[in-house]
């Protein structure tokens, strides 16, 4: 039997924004390179960092290096990681490559290493962030990481920071071990705006309550919260005895009183509480916030 399943296309303005938020991310690591990171010889994790390196003991300018070595990595991932994820990667690539272009040999901004550090980090990290949240990549190294994660089944964060920790001692190497250190730190600045920018400053959570008022809890949510819940069947391990766990998302604001609605009707309630990346779709919006 046939499948007609049709994959709709993204809307032109989905399209459209989509390509004015890589273009403006990609812009800004440009910038932080150039003008923050490489004049004081700090280096950024990945394909970056050995493409500031190779240009500081080469003539070669950085946007060549930036651009040479990125691209193989995305022609390799190319099937395992889509059409549309690999067109948003080469143009934030080329983007990218095109600032720190023409903005070689501009100069240090600011003359403070310190401040080129945090500012640059933050710069970095926003940059990244929003092409990462706009379905695209400005680094070779995490498409590398996903394929090598495939084969040995590990945890695709855990190949990047074995990648990124053998770059920044070869960096120690090639710059002083200060430059190093600040790298390091730089770096950890632009994973915490990354992670900001990508999945937002109000966190969402799942909460799982497990009580006998699971009626009366539930609905208590949903009329001071305007929350939806979702009531899973359940059995207890130990008693055998079947009961109903409540399921619902919340956002960071709302967990105290999420938790104070609970223990208001059942001060014994078991209620666990886990971290959510990302939501969509249902009734999760502000506006449902009472």
């Amino acid at each position: 039997m046939a499948n007609n399943k049709v994959h709709k296309k993204l809307p032109k303005l989905e399209i459209l924004k989509r390509f004015i938020f890589i273009t403006i991310g990609s812009i800004l690591m440009g910038v932080a390179l150039e003008k923050f990171l490489v004049p004081y010889e700090i280096i950024d994790g990945g394909i970056a960092g050995i493409s500031i390196m190779l240009s500081t003991l080469t003539p070669v300018p950085l946007a060549v290096y930036l651009f040479v070595l990125n691209v193989p990595f995305l022609i390799l991932g190319y099937k395992q990681l889509g059409k549309t994820f690999a067109i948003s990667t080469f143009y934030g690539i080329v983007v990218m490559s095109l600032t720190t272009f023409a903005l070689h040999d501009s100069g240090a901004f600011p003359e403070d290493k310190l401040l080129a550090v945090l500012f640059g980090g933050l710069i970095l990290g926003a940059g990244v962030g929003l092409v990462i949240r706009y379905g695209g990549s400005l680094d070779g190294i995490e498409i590398v990481s996903i394929l090598v994660s495939k084969k040995l089944r590990t945890a695709v964060g855990q190949v990047i920071m074995v990648f990124n920790l053998i770059i920044f001692i070869i960096s120690g190497f090639v710059f002083e071990w200060t430059s190093a250190m600040y790298s390091i730190f730089t770096y950890y600045i632009a994973i915490k705006v990354i992670d900001i920018v990508v999945e937002g400053l109000d966190e969402s959570k799942s909460v799982t309550i497990i009580s006998k008022e699971y009626d009366e809890i539930s609905q208590a949510i949903m009329d001071r919260l305007g929350r939806g819940t979702t009531l899973l069947q359940a059995r207890g391990g130990y008693s055998g005895d079947e009961t109903q766990v409540i399921y619902c998302v919340v956002s960071r604001l709302e967990l105290a009183k999420l938790k104070g609605i609970v223990q208001s009707i059942d001060e014994n309630a078991f209620i666990a509480v886990e971290h959510v990346s990302d939501v969509m779709g249902g009734n999760f919006s502000k506006e449902s916030i009472h």
